[in-house]
């Protein structure tokens, strides 16, 4: 089962020694930190030949989320991870004719991948990569399939080529999804104007590993997206929603809080003075109510259906229901009053489920 691996920076070397890629020389001659980033992605032991995990139809009807087949049309959708997953259009192709969802391709204009820069020179495949794609660009279409997908792939795990994809995705989509990220850091926040664009909606994985809060979940510029647990009947009906234990979330070490969360002082129990505080919101992410996803790329020697949790699988959810609106939804939307939200007041990831806001769920789940 992967988690959100929280990885200490490369420490600066002398420039007698190769540098190491991502790690970038600055111009009096030394060498700046690094970071490198992970996916928050849950995976359940076992692979089928048919899905195991929830479909599209029944998170929809958790959620009462549109389910016309034009839903997001308009729109782009762009889906930033890093590594190349050689199989993703061939597995969204396997994934819509299962759950009847229209076809996504190339030939379509509906599906485009690219590397960091926009082009064609796709970096190494890696297993646990291309699972996470898959996810994400599944799901970013079963929520919104009327939308265009576009998969940008950074070269590495580093923020400096993750970042540079976050760039061109900015700049060619409206909603960007990133299920990764990290540590915070000091100095954070200069990373922060790479999810600042004049029309665009920026969502980050709040992580798996409960308190504290992560990178670059926290910069006060993006959607910060925990997790949930949806319960069912014994007959397979919706019950409840409860805030998974795995969700990340917690007051910022280095970031303020944007004008419009710092407006839910009445919440004085989030405590986080005039910190930032994530996540923002929330959707299904526990791995016991997890989604299913079709995967070719070997994982762990077995390719197929699979079962996948995180708030890997709640960011590019949520980055697809604010497509289905067209809107922009930046913190003033979120913590405004265009959604309705299903309150999640039960749970506890080292911080509890509390009416109102939380550093578990934040707000909660979209509704409606």
């Amino acid at each position: 089962m992967l988690g959100l691996r929280r990885l200490a920076p490369v420490l600066a070397v002398s420039l007698a020694l190769v540098l190491a890629p991502g790690v970038a020389a600055t111009a009096d001659g030394g060498v700046a930190t690094e970071h490198y980033a992970s996916h928050p992605l849950h995976v359940r032991p076992g692979v089928s030949t048919t899905p195991t995990g929830l479909s599209p139809s029944t998170i929809k009807a958790a959620y009462n989320f549109p389910t016309g087949a034009t839903a997001g049309a308009g729109t782009t959708i762009a889906i930033v991870d890093a590594y190349d997953d050689p199989n993703i259009e061939a597995d969204l192709g396997v994934f819509s004719s299962q759950f009847g969802l229209p076809s996504c391709t190339t030939a379509n204009g509906c599906f485009s991948k690219v590397d960091q820069t926009g082009g064609t020179n796709y970096p190494r495949t890696d297993s646990g990569w291309a699972m996470e794609i898959s996810l994400d660009v599944q799901w970013a279409h079963a929520i919104a399939p009327g939308a265009r997908i576009l998969l940008v792939e950074a070269g590495s795990t580093s923020f400096t080529n993750l970042l540079a994809a976050e760039d061109y995705a900015a700049g060619h989509a409206q909603y960007v999804s990133d299920s990764w990220g990290g540590s915070e850091f000091s100095g954070e926040s200069a990373y922060d104007p790479h999810f600042t664009h004049n029309g665009v909606s920026f969502f980050v994985s709040s992580g798996d590993s409960g308190t504290p809060a992560a990178y670059p979940s926290a910069s006060p510029n993006v959607i910060s997206v925990g997790g949930t647990t949806l319960n069912f009947t014994s007959t397979g009906a919706f019950s409840s929603e409860t805030g998974w234990s795995g969700s990340g979330g917690g007051c910022s070490a280095y970031e303020t809080a944007t004008p419009t969360q710092s407006g839910f002082s009445q919440y004085p129990q989030v405590n986080c003075a005039t910190k930032r505080a994530t996540p923002d919101v929330s959707l299904d992410a526990d791995p016991a109510s997890g989604v299913s996803v079709y995967d070719s790329v070997l994982y762990q020697g077995q390719s197929g259906w699979w079962t996948v949790g995180g708030t890997s699988a709640a960011a590019p959810m949520w980055a697809a229901r604010s497509a289905d609106t067209g809107a922009v939804v930046d913190t003033g939307y979120v913590y405004g009053k265009s959604i309705t939200y299903r309150d999640i007041t039960a749970g506890n990831n080292g911080a509890s489920c509390l009416p109102g806001l939380d550093l578990v769920t934040g707000r909660g789940s979209w509704i409606g």
